[in-house]
């Protein structure tokens, strides 16, 4: 067969995959340095609020992302399920992001505001409690562990760090980073002073017990802080390309 000499070649084969690899990278990768912006610039998307963060970084730990993916693809079966399409912007904060590749569970893309926060304290202490078919493990140890947070402007500092690499900008302000622990009490403790939050983060901040007790902060606060923003900062009556799909 013809390309039998080619498989029989080591050299003549190496520089045949060096020469299709060159062209794939020169077809899909070179036109992005020509390119201003790969992500355009979407109305509302802000960074995370320092408890929202503090929940990514549980949301992370705990592993979530192997069973739900934050990517709601451009498909009409997609989106009739779970909402608009995820856009590009929605992404910019996160370091790293948390699209994943597969769905053991539903897409949390848009879960922010679907269900109450007694409804999350009820799924994350026993999941099937709220969805009896559920194969979720339990994580009641959440609304028992104090959150850790005194590391939080640190957290921040790497976060503007890795942004500014990424983006050639900033991701908090030194304004947020000089009241980050003051805003994430604030956000957990609903009666107390919240204007200072809304002014730096916008007026899509939820303030809540989010585990349901009042006083000390817990990792519950901060995780369903954090899945209750998820897809509430875009405003999509301004996205109808949807219906083309």
């Amino acid at each position: 067969m013809k390309h039998e000499s080619i498989e029989k070649n080591i050299p003549l084969m190496s520089i045949l995959v060096v020469i299709v690899i060159s062209i794939g990278a020169i077809i899909e990768i070179f036109p992005l340095f020509w390119i201003d912006k790969t992500i355009e610039k979407v109305e509302g998307i802000r960074p995370y609020t320092p408890l929202e963060l503090r929940g990514r970084d549980i949301y992370v730990r705990e592993g979530c992302y192997n069973c739900h993916s934050q990517m709601i693809r451009p498909f009409r079966d997609e989106w009739e399920r779970y909402g608009h399409y995820s856009l590009a912007a929605e992404s910019k904060y996160d370091h790293p992001f948390q699209w994943a590749s597969k769905r053991t569970g539903p897409d949390l893309a848009r879960v922010g505001g679907k269900y109450s926060s007694l409804w999350h304290q009820s799924h994350m202490r026993k999941p099937q409690s709220v969805v009896p078919e559920s194969v979720m493990p339990h994580y009641p140890w959440l609304e028992k562990s104090k959150l850790e947070y005194g590391n939080i402007t640190g957290r921040m500092n790497a976060l503007n760090t890795a942004h500014s690499i990424a983006y050639g900008e900033t991701m908090y302000t030194e304004d947020m980073i000089a009241n980050a622990k003051a805003d994430l009490e604030a956000q957990a403790t609903p009666d107390s002073n919240t204007d200072g939050v809304t002014t730096r983060y916008g007026n899509k901040v939820a303030f809540d017990n989010f585990d349901g007790k009042a006083g000390e902060i817990t990792e519950l606060d901060a995780l369903v802080a954090y899945l209750q923003m998820l897809g509430t900062l875009v405003d999509f009556t301004n996205y109808k390309d949807q219906e083309r799909y």
